[in-house]
């Protein structure tokens, strides 16, 4: 089973995540509400991909996609974001991310980037 952290500032949307993500055979081994947590959760656990907001307080996801992929070179990382923005999609990829699932989502899609980021 492969491990997950989702991170989102909004509680909501990290629990929209986990049950989709939860309800088809992934485990969501923790939730982050600022990119600061996420670094520490991933450097602490054994993290198989991590699906990351962009606009966060304290460190948005742009800076804590580039702060993991650092510590890990090869980290998963799919960034989903409302800002869909073609600068901010840019941003991420450049950064190291894997994919991008623009905000409101469908759970195909979700399940189809963590799939593919995983293979």
């Amino acid at each position: 089973m492969k491990s997950i952290l989702v991170v989102d500032d909004a509680a909501f949307m990290r629990l929209m995540l986990t049950d989709i993500l939860s309800q088809n055979g992934y485990a969501v081994l923790a939730e982050a509400k600022n990119g600061l947590e996420a670094v520490e959760f991933y450097k602490k656990l054994k993290i198989d991909l991590v699906t990351m907001d962009i606009t966060m307080p304290e460190m948005d996801g742009i800076t804590a996609i580039r702060e993991i992929r650092a510590f890990d070179p090869k980290a998963r990382i799919v960034v989903c974001s409302a800002m869909g923005q073609q600068t901010m999609v840019i941003d991420a990829l450049q950064s190291g991310a894997c994919d991008f699932i623009v905000k409101p989502f469908q759970a195909e899609r979700v399940l189809d980037a963590i799939k593919r980021a995983l293979e």
